[in-house]
């Protein structure tokens, strides 16, 4: 009866044990892209100028995922060379733009006839 107990004591703490290594691993990823988030950002603001900062910032208010690809293709152009800071608004709304033709969808309805 003994050896039940102890076993099943084990199993639960074994259990207790993995959840724990869980939360801590889940913990330490959220802190990472928190990191990654804020530097990010940082390196936006030595990009861009206030207007533009602003202008991403109002359209990720309403689109953030398209506001994120803009973000992404303005660090990528910049470190590959092909911008140069300060990035100025008109720059931004081009970007926005190309980027918008490029994902929006359309909904279409068509009505089939028998």
């Amino acid at each position: 009866m003994s050896e039940y107990f102890d076993s099943e004591l084990e199993e639960i703490l074994r259990r207790k044990q993995a959840e724990l290594q869980r939360r801590l691993a889940e913990e330490q990823q959220k802190r990472e892209a928190e990191l990654r988030e804020a530097q990010r950002q940082a390196l936006l603001r030595r990009i861009l100028t206030p207007a533009a900062r602003e202008r991403l910032n109002n359209v990720k208010l309403v689109r953030p995922e398209l506001a994120h690809i803009v973000e992404d293709q303005i660090i990528a152009l910049v470190q590959a060379g092909r911008l140069r800071p300060p990035v100025d608004e008109d720059i931004v709304k081009q970007l926005l733009e190309a980027v918008y033709e490029q994902t929006r969808y359309e909904p279409r309805i068509r009505i089939k006839r028998k």
